[in-house]
Order: structure tokens, then sequence, then C-alpha cells
């Protein structure tokens, strides 16, 4: 096994792996059958054993086979991956970043971002996406996302990281509503100690975005307990249409109020804003790592102070 392995004998062996036969790998390549069969038959005698068994009940992988066959298949799609790298790197429709957001961060993030990718050293085009905390977190770690921007409520080794936005977080409730004429017109209530929030019942949303982590989090850091209704709400919209319902009370981010009107209390520890973090996570090992840099710094450096 001193000779490179060949590439083709290494695909017509994943193609039979998968059609589990000589002929129908043949046809998915538009190549001959006995040219199949020989660039097999070269990759066996390189690798010193038989890959496949053929018999009339058809092609079966040897037991030497089915310990390589899934190499050879990872081998064959990090190739692939590769050439599909390059040419997104490369190909002037392919000069993307592909940014994947929490449903927690704002819409002046989203905005800055599309501005910003745009005046990157090579302009590129923001393919945003959607998702829940978790699966931004898996799919950034698969590589199916350059960078993500979620709440600063869970660890990522291995990853950087850049704090690019701080909010204050606010509450909704019962409780809100009673400050009188010029409270009403502008939304805002007197401030709501954290201590006092402790005595309250909270409405929660599934625990996807963050923002349930960072309720949790918050209590457990004060050792504070936590009550909370025993149903979810869908949205932060739901939730705080509960929280007016006299159901409990809400917490959410200033930005995700349903409206400036909507009666609230900023949260307060002591006397300081309560506020949320939110970061850009990205690897250094990433080709687009000098960009993504640039990218989180110029989010960071656009932060507008609280307060």
């Amino acid at each position: 096994m001193t000779e490179r392995l060949n590439i083709e004998g290494l695909r017509y062996a994943q193609a039979v792996a998968e059609t589990k036969s000589f002929s129908a790998a043949s046809r998915a390549y538009g190549v001959t059958q006995p040219a199949l069969s020989n660039g097999i038959a070269k990759l066996e005698e390189r690798l010193g054993e038989k890959l496949f068994d053929r018999s009339p009940r058809g092609v079966t992988p040897t037991a030497f086979g089915a310990q390589m066959l899934p190499l050879i298949g990872r081998a064959v799609a990090a190739l692939d991956a590769v050439a599909a790298e390059a040419r997104r790197l490369t190909e002037p429709g392919e000069r993307k970043i592909r940014m994947g957001v929490s449903p927690l961060i704002g819409p002046h993030l989203v905005a800055r971002s599309f501005g910003m990718v745009r005046d990157l050293p090579f302009a590129r085009d923001l393919v945003l996406r959607e998702a829940n905390m978790e699966d931004l977190r898996d799919e950034l770690r698969a590589g199916e996302l350059d960078l993500i921007l979620i709440p600063a409520v869970a660890a990522m080794p291995r990853f950087e990281h850049r704090v690019i936005d701080v909010e204050p977080v606010v509450v909704v409730g019962p409780e809100a509503g009673q400050g009188g004429e010029s409270a009403a017109q502008s939304g805002t209530e007197a401030p709501l100690e954290l201590a006092e929030a402790g005595e309250a019942q909270f409405i929660l949303v599934p625990d996807t975005c963050g923002l349930t982590t960072f309720t949790t989090q918050l209590f457990q850091a004060h050792e504070l307990p936590l009550h909370t209704y025993p149903g979810e709400a869908a949205s932060y919209n739901v939730l705080q249409d509960w929280a007016k319902l006299g159901l409990g009370s809400a917490m959410v981010p200033r930005s995700k109020l349903a409206s400036s009107n909507v009666p609230h209390r900023p949260l307060m520890d002591h006397g300081r804003e309560v506020q949320i973090s939110f970061e850009a996570v990205w690897s250094a090992d990433s080709p687009l790592a000098a960009d993504l840099l640039r990218l989180a710094d110029g989010l960071a450096a656009a932060r507008q102070p609280t307060g």
C-alpha cells in the first residue's frame, strides 16, 4: 500500500455499497461496468483485501469491506466538502456568510449585519436562518452555519465568542398598568427589584430560544425561588397577552415588547438594570474566520449604550 489510493476507485466502491450492484453503480457514474470493476479491483489491490462478494443473489460486503466501506464513505464526503467549500469561497454567486439567529435576537442586530457584510474587504451576501438555540449550536459545530447570534447563556468551548449587544430586561405582569396616566401613555411603570420579582409567578416559553435559560440562571444566581405558571406560552406575544390576563408575569428583553405602550416595569438588581447579553459565536478554523471576526467586532462596536 505504498501507492496512493485512487479517488475514482473510492467513489466507485461507495457507489456499489449504496446501490448493492456493480451495474447500477456504473450507470450512476456514467462509466462502463468493466471500467468500474477494474477501478474497484485496483482499489482492493491497494488495500490488500476484497471489499465485495458477488453472487447470483447480489453484491454484499466482505468482513473486510464492512469495516472499510464506512471509512471510504466518510473520505468521499470529506473530499466533496473540500470542493464545495472551495466553490463557495471562489464563485461570485457563492460569496456568502451563513448566519443563524435565535428568535430572541432583535431586528436591529440583523439589520446591522446586512450592512456590515457588504462592507467587508470582499463584499458578501448574508444568508439568514432563524432556529432554536440548540439547533443553531449543532449546525455551527457541523459546519452548516458560519456564525450564530444567540443569548450568552451556554458555553461553547473551542469556539470564538464576542458579546455584540446587551439589552435591558423588563417585566410585563398584572401589577403593571398601575402607574397613572403618564406611565400608561409611555408604557413604562416604576422599576421592579429582582428580590420583589422572586415573589411573582412567571409564565415561560419553551426552552429553545435562551430566554427560559436566562430566567432560570438569573434566579439561581441570586438564590431566589422561581415560581412558574404550569402552562407554556408559544411566543413572546402570547406570553405578554397571558400576563395582561393576570395569569402571571412575563420577563422579556425590551425589544421584544409587542408595543412600546405595553405596560411594563424595568427589572432592577439593587438599583441597576438587569440586562441580557447576546453574543456572536464562530469557529476560528473557518475559512471565513477573518471576515467573521470583522463582522463580530463591527456589531460589538456599533452597540448602543443602555440606561
